[in-house]
């Protein structure tokens, strides 16, 4: 085995890519930081949209592109290529939601997330699925979401995936990626090549601390500077505090500004327009309606909220992995996520690339064990399975509540319906592993051993006791809480995104997911947001 500190790769002309923010901030672009903007403003606009990741980067292309004033509001800071130096630390702190550190109510999942200009878009790992055809018909037969069948949908999609150059990675996967296809094909288990949405990638691995070549067709580096171009305004560490209602009709949105330290920097401002967007995730925007307490008659604000929880099974091998290195998802199997719809629950197969701040981590332990562990990096392969929450009467998901400062608290329990998920998907990791060629595999679980053999794995991964903070669950997909369809006693939204009970409040993000989607979800959200945006579109120009 070889052991080595893993390298930074060498990038020798970074410096001569230009940055197109800072290119276009340059040629007049009306972007600020909240706190460059005088207490007490009032900024209007055609349309607000509060969030700039997927659903709202794409919808600020389109009303822009038809002539309208659009008004960008992020929480987040301004951060571009230039400043991106595939560096954790840096990136952790800069771009996630709470440094990367953002977890639910009982410490028993973390949530990575977005945080920036360009939101999830611009740290996740390029994965780019269409929206899987059972769960359309689910959404269709259980909560009654309309023009939104896979046919229906493809047109949407297939526009998202040109503009945003979503095409299967050509490119051999990686060491870490090939350990999935190799394992699967030897126990005869499909796996397929995941579809990235990148041009002219440089294939360096570092996609979750931000792109430093713009290959990434992020909405930071597409859809916000197209928006940006024709005369929209971005407004950048601003906080949607809470929304500006008269009866049913939505005035405007009260604004706090944040310092460069993201903290409250003692001024506010009012943004006000006819037409609201809410693209603020499914985390923060339910929050952001129960603190503007929104009409909401049956109290579904912040229910039914996803993630499909995530579990680890890593391996060590003789060969160099070098995990941190090269495309960091390529390869998918979806042999184990649909036996059945409203069954048991199902996963998707990846691989995560594994930094090595964040595999310190996953890999859960402490002292001489755990220093043990981080040694053998670069020889270690992960796997992570995907489970699909929200399909059975048992995976109600999560809910959001309010701290009492008015920041949001994720109360999402695993329990025996979903741990159930969890042991079957270390089983069918640690077998592929194993089919691959591992020396030894170890499940996140604090009592795991690294086992040497399946056998051994199969017995050991078993007598796992299910206990709450004893596994590593995670997520970087975070849907729901504003469910999407036409029954108002279940859904909070219609199929066009518009909020039952206000007149001029749309929604277009992961949010109105009425389950989660089993597959990473950022196509799904392109599509959505594609399709809903041009809708409205039609009904403003009609009047």
């Amino acid at each position: 085995m070889q052991n080595h500190t893993p390298r930074q790769p060498h990038i020798p002309v970074v410096a001569g890519i230009k940055d197109p923010i800072r290119d276009g901030i340059r040629s007049g672009w009306n972007v600020r930081a909240s706190t460059s903007i005088a207490d007490g403003t009032v900024l209007e606009a055609d349309v607000i949209i509060i969030g700039t990741g997927a659903g709202g980067g794409t919808t600020a292309e389109i009303l822009a592109n038809a002539g309208l004033k659009v008004l960008m509001l992020e929480e987040g800071p301004l951060k571009s290529s230039d400043d991106f130096r595939m560096d954790e630390r840096e990136a952790y702190r800069d771009l996630y939601q709470e440094s990367a550190g953002r977890m639910s109510k009982d410490g028993a999942m973390s949530i990575l997330q977005g945080r920036c200009v360009g939101g999830t878009t611009v740290i996740n790992w390029t994965s780019s699925f269409r929206t899987p055809e059972p769960t359309l018909q689910h959404w269709a037969s259980e909560f009654g979401v309309q023009g939104m069948s896979s046919a229906e949908m493809a047109p949407w999609f297939e526009t998202m995936e040109q503009r945003l150059s979503v095409a299967p990675w050509q490119i051999p996967a990686n060491p870490n990626n090939a350990v999935l296809s190799r394992g699967a094909t030897s126990l005869g288990i499909d796996w397929q090549t995941i579809p990235r949405n990148v041009s002219a990638c440089w294939n360096l691995g570092y996609c979750g601390t931000g792109c430093p070549t713009n290959a990434k067709q992020s909405m930071l580096v597409t859809t916000i500077p197209a928006a940006l171009q024709q005369g929209s305004e971005l407004v950048y560490s601003a906080r949607a505090e809470r929304l500006i209602m008269d009866g049913r009709k939505v005035l405007g949105v009260d604004i706090t500004a944040l310092n460069d330290d993201y903290q409250p920097s003692g001024s506010r401002l009012v943004a006000k327009a006819p037409h609201v967007i809410m693209a603020c995730g499914a985390i923060n925007g339910p929050a952001l309606l129960l603190r503007s307490k929104a009409p909401d008659p049956h109290q579904r604000i912040g229910k039914r909220t996803f993630f499909h929880p995530t579990t680890f099974c890593f391996a060590e091998f003789d060969e160099l992995i070098d995990p941190y290195y090269g495309a960091p998802q390529s390869i998918y199997s979806d042999h184990f996520q649909w036996p059945s719809v409203t069954g048991p629950v199902g996963y998707k197969l990846e691989v995560p690339p594994l930094q090595p701040g964040l595999t310190s981590v996953l890999l859960l332990g402490h002292g001489h064990q755990h220093f043990s562990d981080i040694q053998k990096l670069p020889n270690l392969h992960a796997m992570i399975a995907l489970l699909r929450d929200g399909f059975h009467p048992h995976s109600e998901g999560g809910s959001i509540e309010l701290a009492g400062d008015g920041t949001p608290i994720i109360d999402y329990v695993i329990n025996d319906y979903l741990w159930d998920g969890v042991r079957r998907s270390w089983l069918s990791m640690a077998e592929i592993q194993f089919a691959a060629g591992a020396k030894s595999v170890r499940v996140s679980h604090v009592d795991s051993p690294w086992f040497t053999s399946w056998e051994e794995a199969k017995a050991g991964i078993n007598a796992l006791e299910f206990r709450s903070n004893a596994f590593t669950a995670g997520s970087a997909h975070c849907m729901g809480g504003l469910a999407m369809g036409e029954d108002t006693t279940r859904c909070v939204v219609d199929s066009d995104g518009k909020y039952h009970h206000l007149d001029n409040l749309y929604v277009f993000d992961g949010s109105v997911f009425p389950t989660s989607i089993g597959a990473n979800p950022q196509l799904s959200i392109y599509g959505m947001a594609c399709k809903q945006a041009n809708k409205l579109l039609e009904k403003l120009q009609q009047g």
